[in-house]
């Protein structure tokens, strides 16, 4: 059999595993495995070689992930998810949204916007869409019910800000797409940072204007004076110092993105227990949560490593790049729209992740052959994932949070609350594609 039609099939033999529900981490280990055992042993010549087709595989298994896994950038994952959820369990995140609804309270649509500022702080530190939406959904929900705020608006917001943290650095998604692409994981994090502010300003932009027109959509909350405002203050400059320490040592070229990962995760115990916010059983939840997640996590980047090595040892990026190549004449804007609706769809029903790791070795040789830059491209992709994660019919940011906010709102009134977030999302696409300096000035005037 020839190598691009085994390829082929491997990706076919792919999305069918996926579509009856197999975890992507097996699919792509299970399917890369074998792949690269039949690619090998029938190389070998007419008769196919058993042998020889497994020694090659399961050498390229003993090899590869674990030095994929050990290397000095991916520790960087493990460090910001804990530092993610040290700062959870201590309450950091908690008094970040008690700060931005209390100085918010008063403005249209106050506790919205809040909701915006915490579910985007709150996934940048947590690195997970899933885990704002179900997080904030508990926090920020209930309080815009109890001020009689719509239904839709009310989870809408908390499913849709939720994705921001994708963007907004620390970002893990960030970190593994700057690895697999080999492009430098500092660039990768300060050209998000922009992004990931504008899309919050739009949101809550959108949000403003809407309680304007019609206040009975978001009422205001209750007058606050301004010492209880200066009060809610004092419990936001432990997460502000965390951001402060890890940004700011990036940009400032004192650490690499690693020892900035490492930095904050001590930061965040060492803050936690001075102000004796974790105790026994918080340490260990948030111990317990980092180990699951790195777990899930550093089983789809193995998946992902021996996938890889499948799909290179086919030819499929090669033709891939070849087909590119005659796409010179195309207008880019195409090129993107094609791209957006691919990661759209599949976006609904895959984790980010997931989606992002399966298709790497895919795309960005297209990309690469066509000349564009890959750390804006690093940005849209992301922006693509995240847009799927709330386009009905299958957002699973939807999902999550009706689990949490259970028979008080029905599923369509959540998807229709998310469709004007959605606009939101394809106004701001729409500005990064036109306009990439947003995404590549700051990365140029750290880096040059």
């Amino acid at each position: 059999m020839e190598p691009l039609t085994l390829g082929i099939l491997g990706l076919a033999a792919m999305l069918l595993l996926i579509a009856i529900r197999v975890p992507i981490a097996f699919c792509m280990g299970f399917v890369g495995f074998f792949g690269i055992l039949l690619a090998v042993g029938w190389k070998s010549g007419q008769a196919f070689d058993f042998e020889k087709g497994f020694n090659a595989a399961w050498g390229f298994l003993q090899f590869e992930p674990y030095s994929f896994i050990a290397s000095f950038p991916i520790i960087a994952v493990p460090l910001f998810l804990m530092m993610g959820y040290v700062s959870f369990h201590a309450g950091f995140t908690r008094d970040i949204y008690h700060a931005a609804r209390v100085w918010l309270s008063r403005l249209n649509g106050g506790l919205a916007i809040a909701s915006v500022s915490g579910c985007a702080m709150f996934a940048a530190i947590s690195g997970s869409s899933l885990a704002t939406a179900a997080a904030m959904g508990k926090l920020a929900v209930p309080e815009m019910l109890r001020y009689k705020y719509h239904p839709g608006i009310a989870t809408g917001v908390v499913a849709a800000s939720g994705t921001l943290g994708s963007l907004i650095p620390p970002s893990i998604l960030m970190v593994l797409y700057g690895i697999f692409t080999e492009q430098s994981i500092g660039r990768l994090l300060m050209a998000g940072l922009i992004p990931g502010a504008l899309s919050a300003l739009i949101y809550m932009a959108m949000i403003w204007i809407r309680a304007t027109i019609n206040p009975k959509l978001a009422p205001k909350a209750d007058k606050v004076t301004w010492r209880l405002r200066f009060s809610a203050l004092k419990g936001t400059w432990s997460i502000l110092v965390l951001f402060v320490m890890v940004m700011g040592g990036i940009y400032a070229g004192i650490v690499t993105p690693t020892e900035a990962a490492a930095i904050g995760c001590a930061g965040a115990w060492i803050l936690g227990l001075l102000s004796r916010r974790l105790d026994k059983q918080k340490s260990k939840a948030a111990a317990v949560e980092t180990v699951r997640q790195v777990a899930s996590v550093f089983a789809l980047v193995l998946g992902a490593k021996i996938f890889v090595g499948f799909i290179s040892l086919t030819g499929v990026a090669g033709v891939l790049t070849e087909m590119a190549a005659g796409l010179e004449g195309v207008h880019p804007l195409w090129v993107m729209l094609s791209l957006s609706l691919i990661y759209i769809v599949l976006g609904t029903f895959i984790d980010p992740l997931g989606l992002m790791l399966l298709t790497l070795p895919v795309v960005i040789p297209v990309v690469q052959n066509l000349g564009y830059d890959l750390i804006w491209f690093g940005v849209i992709m992301i922006k693509f994932l995240e847009i799927g994660l709330i386009t009905p019919p299958v957002g699973l940011n939807a999902y999550v949070l009706k689990g949490v906010v259970g028979d008080r709102v029905p599923l369509e009134r959540i998807f229709k609350g998310i469709l004007w977030f959605l606009a939101m999302d394809v106004v701001t696409l729409v500005i990064l594609i036109t306009i990439p300096e947003i995404s590549l000035w700051l990365p140029r005037q750290m880096f040059g």
